[in-house]
């Protein structure tokens, strides 16, 4: 790891619900067996912080000096917000170890802890409150630059599937991003296309509290999902509404809720196999 002001970083990792998370992560044995698959790759869930702060400074490699977000952070460097402390932190290595991709997952209980999950920054989930004891949040998803060529967020479902499962949960909530570069337009055209096919019932909507203004962008542009997002929809998510405009990602992002029962049957046996033998 390269020089860094190490006291900010450290005090915030070892934030005491962090250590809590850590500690009955230990106790239970969450962490998967770093076996490596046929790509060489290995999933595991962070055990200690400074796994969590690997996995801070791939977010800030993805996100800040590759995408060009604008992120507030007490230690430039590494993507740090308050919801890290009171997450799990999904892994994904190389062979050599390299940290290559990951997730952070936000659990029912730690949610009540926080005060809420990050998606109420963007929306207003009151539609969705039944859901809230056993709704699990995903988040700041990313991949190494090196390595997207599917296998490593295969490996991260992979990942989640078996934390869902063991944890007794039954649905997913988050944000797939799409790039506002082109000023929006691209987004919203591809909000126009997704609504006839991908909308989820009325009573599962989100209200963006920011909304796209897609009625002041182009609608017609021949758009397809980006293949994070696209990979959602086809193993079974829905998109929850309009979405929301993130001025400091410059993203517009579509709310997602994938119950596991609707999760397509023949990739659900897919990930729950990677994770047995993982």
């Amino acid at each position: 790891m390269q020089e860094h002001d190490e006291s900010g970083l450290m005090a915030l990792a070892l934030h005491e619900p962090n250590l809590t998370r850590l500690g009955a992560m230990r106790r239970a044995n969450t962490e998967a067996a770093a076996a490596a698959d046929s790509n060489g790759l290995s999933i595991a869930w962070a055990r200690h912080p400074h796994q969590v702060l690997e996995a801070q400074r791939l977010r800030w490699k993805v996100f800040a000096e590759e995408l060009g977000a604008r992120i507030n952070t007490p230690t430039p460097g590494y993507d740090i917000d308050l919801f890290d402390p009171y997450c799990d932190h999904l892994l994904v290595r190389n062979a050599e170890g390299l940290l290559v991709g990951t997730y952070r997952v936000l659990p029912p209980h730690q949610a009540k802890r926080v005060g809420g999950l990050y998606s109420e920054t963007e929306f207003d989930l009151t539609r969705l409150v039944h859901l809230r004891p056993r709704l699990l949040e995903l988040g700041r998803s990313c991949v190494h630059r090196d390595y997207r060529s599917g296998a490593v967020i295969m490996a991260l479902w992979a990942g989640l599937a078996d934390y869902m499962q063991r944890n007794k949960l039954d649905a997913m909530i988050g944000c797939a991003s799409v790039s506002m570069r082109d000023g929006g337009h691209y987004a919203a055209s591809l909000w126009a296309k997704l609504r006839k096919t991908h909308l989820a019932p009325v009573e599962d909507h989100m209200q963006p509290r920011l909304p796209l203004p897609v009625e002041s962008l182009r609608q017609d542009l021949p758009a397809e999902a980006p293949p994070l997002l696209k990979g959602y929809l086809r193993v079974g998510a829905r998109i929850c509404g309009a979405p929301a405009w993130d001025p400091d990602f410059n993203t517009a992002d579509f709310p997602l809720l994938m119950r596991l029962a609707d999760v397509n049957a023949r990739y659900a046996r897919h990930f729950l196999n990677i994770a047995a033998t993982a």
